[in-house]
């Protein structure tokens, strides 16, 4: 190819279709209501439609490497060699979910043409020059994405979306099984497209295990995985064979190949796999073989890794000469109506995209941001206050409502939340390794399998990413899932699933798909010694460096319930991504100062009583004192209150300021807090590095605070077994002497 590759494959089309031989074809004639070729299903008018949104998804890879050319045009990576996809969408209907590739060009532009009133040219040159008139992102990404297509949008994902597909399937029956609406027809199928790279990405092999398995055990999973296979993952050749080998004969996965590059053999397939899975309710995977033309992207010279003869031997099976020549071969169009249709769709993209190099892009940070945490302060109230029906929560907590039962543990107090969501939110979902009969590893999903029903509260494989995923593809479906992870560190091999895919989605949407969501999370340490690193994990800056995700860190009871209320009013009033740290070592705690106090207890909040719900971004206050302001979360809550006590006796009054929501920051109340003593202990029981304690420093230092600020923390260590625990963990005695040091 020429050292302009777009402009070189243009013209070998052109070539290649002007060198045609017409003998076998005939006059463009044709009924278009007739079969392409005897005893084929493909007819002469579907055709020529999938021939259009193939040459329309060929021209908006040309100006996207010409827009960017002159410097107008921001994302080059096309759909050149893909185009039979085209073929996978016209097998679907229009309602049918599709989560893409970013090479589903082809799929895109026919699902638009399903769709009266949709321009899919405008929207992807848009995309490409990232204006804000871009109907999905809103011009923050290039994506292929449209709520009224049922296309989720993905951005350059490396199976990360599979795993959300997986959970779309799984929630198009399970929101019927409930009886709750959702987005997608009774009888919607799932479709999920990735590269024969991404398939050998742990994520990809996760999720398509989890479809596996759930089919395996008789549920229903009506998803279609195509793997578009052009043999290589930018310069990485997949070997020969591979795919099939892999994925060829896998349990409860039904297997199908096709040829891409041959439109007349795309077709039949995808219609026979679409059918089947629509049919069988169980999932398949479509082996579709393509090619990559064009390179990687705009800025990949594939020549200084793939020989010439390669590189040609791709050229020659593109898949639009292909078509080109079904078409005149089979009589439906002649030659000349092939070059005519080819170049009225290079005209029309053009037209669209110089009106989209010249549309106005995002300008402002306030603008950008917009869609990230959208806050609905005033609702979320009035959600999280509401009771649900009477009877309802009777049923849920077996007659005996918990604001009747006195004084409640942490651990007591998550459980009656959940069962009171429950009640309130019929399309909730509780799901995570062990929460069903067993009821969590420390007992806090107890009872609730059997008081909701296996349908609303049940056991996942063990794999986190699989567990996110099932929730991310259930909070787009019309349901209300809190999935657990057993504990923190468990949470760190599946943490793209929140920060690439449900922190991203609202961005990447411009707030038109959300992912109402609340991950339980047991973490933190002073397990004394108990399970090492595993069970003791206090490494949470990888959550607070996700935009947009909101951390509620509840450590007395009746906080717990009340933040859980919250949560799951945020997630369905604003489609917040919460997650809800549970601190392990409170979970059971029942003394404060001395054994037998019971002053860690706490009644549950009444729905009527002020303590009904804690507002995100809202911290609260223990005790009045105006010599230090100890400020903390989590254990630090218990160490400080403890700590407190003593300094009380001496007659210095401190006040203790707990944080609870780790993010958004309680910016106000704690400037407030700290101005009320003019001087600050941060108490932080997670790490020096990456901790909590550098952002309550750095709101301190911003909003202007002047008094004197000391910080204590835990070490920047993994902890350990036994009792060595307490050398790397914060203590009480470290609270207490820094303390004194700061009043002196």
């Amino acid at each position: 190819m020429s050292a302009d590759p777009a402009a070189s494959l243009d013209t070998s089309f052109l070539d290649a279709v002007r060198a045609l031989d017409v003998a076998a074809g005939g006059d463009g004639r044709a009924p278009l209501d007739g079969p392409i070729a005897e005893g084929r299903a493909l007819t002469r008018g579907t055709a020529i439609e999938l021939f259009e949104s193939q040459i329309g998804s060929r021209h908006l890879d040309l100006a996207a490497r010409w827009l960017r050319g002159q410097g107008k045009g921001f994302y080059t990576i096309g759909s050149s060699g893909h185009e039979g996809n085209a073929a996978v969408a016209h097998a679907l209907a229009p309602t049918d979910p599709a989560l893409l590739h970013y090479r589903s060009g082809g799929f895109y532009i026919e699902r638009a043409r399903q769709v009266p009133g949709h321009d899919a040219l405008r929207d992807v040159m848009l995309g490409v020059c990232a204006a804000t008139s871009e109907p999905m992102a809103g011009g923050r990404h290039k994506v292929f994405g449209h709520p009224a297509l049922a296309v989720i949008p993905q951005t350059s994902t490396i199976a990360s979306h599979l795993p959300r597909a997986v959970g779309v399937a799984f929630s198009i029956e399970r929101a019927r099984k409930l009886g709750v609406p959702s987005p997608w027809p009774r009888d919607a199928i799932t479709v999920c497209s990735f590269g024969d790279a991404s398939a050998n990405h742990s994520t990809a092999t996760g999720a398509i295990n989890t479809a596996c398995q759930v089919s395996y055990q008789r549920l229903p999973m009506p998803l279609l995985f195509v793997c578009e296979d052009n043999g290589i993952g930018i310069s990485v050749s997949t070997p020969d064979g591979w795919i099939r080998a892999a994925y060829g004969q896998r349990p409860g996965l039904r297997y199908f190949f096709a040829d891409g590059c041959d439109l007349l053999d795309a077709y039949e397939t995808a219609m026979e796999a679409a059918a089947y899975v629509r049919a069988n309710r169980k999932p398949a995977f479509l082996h579709l073989r393509t090619v990559r033309l064009m390179g990687h992207a705009g800025t990949d010279a594939e020549n200084t890794y793939r020989s010439p003869a390669d590189i040609a031997r791709d050229v020659a099976l593109d898949p639009c000469v292909s078509t080109a020549r079904l078409l005149i071969a089979s009589g439906t169009l002649t030659k000349a109506e092939v070059l005519e249709r080819y170049e009225a769709k290079r005209k029309a993209v053009h037209v669209r995209a110089m009106g989209a190099s010249e549309a106005p892009q995002l300008t402002t940070a306030e603008a950008i941001m917009a869609p990230l945490s959208p806050r609905s302060p005033d609702a979320v109230a009035s959600e999280a206050i509401r009771i649900a029906d009477v009877e309802a929560r009777h049923r849920l907590h077996e007659g005996k409502l918990p604001e009747d039962e006195g004084p409640l543990t942490l651990a007591l107090s998550i459980n009656r939340a959940l069962a009171d969501g429950l009640a309130k939110h019929p399309e909730m979902l509780v799901f995570g390794e062990d929460v069903g009969r067993k009821g969590g590893v420390y007992g806090i999903t107890k009872a609730l399998h059997r008081r909701a029903r296996a349908g609303r509260v049940f056991d996942t494989l063990l794999d986190e990413q699989s567990i996110l995923g099932l929730a991310l593809g259930a909070g787009i479906s019309g349901l209300l899932p809190v999935p657990e992870i057993q504990y923190l560190a468990y949470l760190h091999n599946a943490e793209d699933q929140l920060r690439g895919e449900a922190a991203t989605l609202s961005f990447f949407s411009n707030g038109q798909y959300r992912n109402p969501l609340v991950v339980r999370v047991a973490g933190y340490g002073y397990q004394k010694g108990f399970g090492g690193h595993f069970h003791n994990d206090d490494a949470i800056g990888v959550l607070r460096d996700i935009p947009g995700l909101v951390i509620a860190s509840p450590a007395l009871p009746d906080d717990a319930a009340s933040m859980m209320r919250t949560c799951l009013a945020a997630a369905k009033i604003d489609g917040s991504v919460c997650v809800y740290l549970e601190p392990i070592a409170l979970y059971h705690t029942r003394d404060l100062h001395q054994a037998g106090d019971g002053k860690w207890l706490r009644p549950y909040p009444h729905f009527e009583s002020p303590a009904a719900h804690a507002p995100i971004g809202k911290g609260r206050t223990h005790g009045s004192g105006t010599d230090l302001t100890l400020v903390t979360s989590g254990n630090g809550v218990f160490m400080s209150l403890r700590v407190q006590e003593r300094l009380r006796l001496e007659g210095i009054e401190a006040r203790v300021f707990d944080l609870r929501w780790l993010a958004p920051l309680p910016v106000e109340d704690l400037l407030r807090e700290a101005r009320a003593s003019g001087r600050v202990l941060v108490v932080d029981e997670t790490r020096k590095s990456g901790g909590i304690s550098e952002g309550v420093i750095a709101a301190l230092v911003d909003g202007g605070f002047e008094g004197r600020i000391k910080r204590v923390t835990s070490e920047d260590s993994f902890i350990p077994l036994g009792d060595s625990w307490t050398k790397v963990l914060l203590s009480e005695e470290t609270i207490e002497a820094a303390a004194r040091a700061l009043l002196r």
